[in-house]
């Protein structure tokens, strides 16, 4: 009986102490979003391939601390009731994957969750010989439309 009380007085101390928040002022840093004004180096607006309804446009640029990102401009949109509409970065306008070579034409960058603004961080460097956005629906197997970045 006396272990039970003086369990139960510690784990009201820790619960009741460990819970203290003296310090309201903390700020939460969003990593997908960028730092400061993101510096567009290429653009381009989509076209709409296989009877989506894509549009907008695709923005690779590099915020305050040098992060790549590719920016969806608030106007995007695409088809979201097939499944998954995969984004990648490409040599060309259509889509050609090697999987046996690691695909030299493609770069993955994200899934498109929304449609609307949205920012994709791209970790390391962006090869300048991608040179479109592509959206892809595995489900359907074929391109809901790309982007060409000048």
């Amino acid at each position: 009986m006396k272990n039970l009380l003086v369990l139960l007085l510690t784990s009201s101390f820790v619960l009741f102490t460990a819970c203290d928040n003296d310090d309201d002022s903390v700020e939460i840093i969003d990593s997908s979003r960028p730092t400061g004004e993101l510096v567009v180096s290429r653009s381009g607006d989509f076209v709409a391939q296989n009877g989506t309804p894509t549009q907008g446009n695709a923005a690779l640029g590099t915020d305050d601390d040098g992060t790549n990102f590719l920016r969806f401009s608030n106007d995007f949109m695409t088809e979201l009731g097939t499944g998954t509409v995969s984004i990648y970065l490409s040599t060309s306008d259509t889509f050609m994957p090697d999987p046996g070579n690691g695909n030299p034409d493609l770069m993955v960058v994200g899934a498109v969750s929304g449609n609307g603004e949205a920012f994709f961080r791209i970790d390391g460097g962006v090869d300048s010989k991608y040179t479109h956005v592509i959206l892809w629906c595995g489900t359907a197997n074929i391109p809901f439309g790309n982007a060409p970045l000048q």
